[in-house]
């Protein structure tokens, strides 16, 4: 069994994010990476913007989304 199971009752909570912690707004076990969609655990949810209420998977994508937020015409390459 997956670590996360999107399809039990647990599923994707609302989150809302501050500086140093965030408030659950609607129960769940998990939030979505706003660069890869990835699944990422509350347990392990580590990177987030207060300034556009995103959370990011890993340090990379928190700095792509920042990158892209900062100037929406450049490219992630």
């Amino acid at each position: 069994m997956n670590r996360i199971d999107l399809s039990g009752p647990g599923g994707e909570a609302w989150v809302r994010y501050l500086d140093g912690d965030y408030q659950i707004v609607s129960p769940g076990t998990f939030v979505r990476c706003a660069i890869t969609g990835a699944a990422i655990a509350l347990d392990d949810l580590k990177y987030w913007s207060v300034s556009w209420q995103e959370a990011y998977a890993d340090a990379a994508a928190s700095l792509t989304a920042h990158k892209r937020l900062r100037d929406p015409s450049a490219s992630d390459g």
